[in-house]
């Protein structure tokens, strides 16, 4: 006895329905966006993965709205990258003449000679309108500025106490302790770096008339690397520093 076809288990309108399925969610979002053209508008993040044939001689508004967004893209892409490379300049201009200082500290012969090189590489090639460059020593010197730690504690122990380079705007007697009093005035904003190693050795500070040029998010990198490294060659000169 020959096998007869056996009668399919799903039934027809099924079948219809699951076919029709694809259109009709097509023709729903044709809709949508019919009443609604500035869908796109309001999300561009879209228009870079859409993929639509752009046909020669037609104007397609959504192509060219991709396009621009992708232009846009790609022209702030090249400012962030300009930005970068200009910082990356500046650091490298930072780096060199932070290491001729390094390397004029380091060949001094006398405390004198530190003195002067640090001062002089501040305000000529750095620019610097304010420095202030203070050695602590509880006996008398006659090279430089100094006072005694006890002294300096008392004016600016919040700002020495910190291993970390202050920046911001000081208090008029931090001014008048570090500047003194005529130049005082005409600060606005400081970076401080306690020279330290192994003990207390002064305090390196450099100002601007700006008062939002020091601030609190702005890198002090190499004024603490400055720091750092006059640390630890000025207790080479005298053992009265401390």
């Amino acid at each position: 006895m020959t096998d007869q076809p056996q009668p399919s288990t799903e039934e027809p309108s099924e079948v219809a329905a699951d076919n029709a399925t694809p259109a009709l969610e097509a023709e729903a979002i044709a809709a949508y966006l019919r009443d609604h053209p500035e869908f796109f508008v309001e999300h561009e993040e879209l228009l870079s993965e859409l993929r639509i044939p752009h046909q020669r001689g037609d104007t397609v508004s959504l192509v060219e709205r991709q396009l621009k967004l992708l232009r846009d893209r790609n022209i702030e892409m090249r400012h962030r990258l300009s930005q970068l490379m200009d910082v990356a300049r500046d650091n490298d201009r930072l780096f060199d003449k932070t290491r001729r200082l390094i390397l004029a500290v380091m060949d001094a012969s006398s405390l004198e000679e530190i003195v002067i090189a640090v001062e002089d590489s501040l305000r000529l090639e750095f620019q610097v309108p304010f420095v202030s460059l203070i050695l602590f020593s509880d006996a008398p010197m006659t090279v430089g500025r100094w006072v005694s730690t006890d002294d300096a504690q008392k004016a600016i122990g919040s700002l020495i106490s910190s291993e970390k380079t202050f920046c911001g705007v000081l208090r008029e007697h931090e001014l008048s302790f570090l500047y003194g009093a005529e130049q005082a005035a005409e600060v606005g904003s400081s970076a401080v770096a306690a020279l330290t190693h192994q003990g207390l050795h002064g305090v390196l500070a450099i100002g601007s008339r700006d008062p939002q040029h020091y601030k609190s998010s702005v890198g002090t990198l190499f004024l603490s690397y400055i720091a750092e490294v006059l640390g630890r060659v000025l207790p080479r000169f005298t053992h009265s520093l401390r």
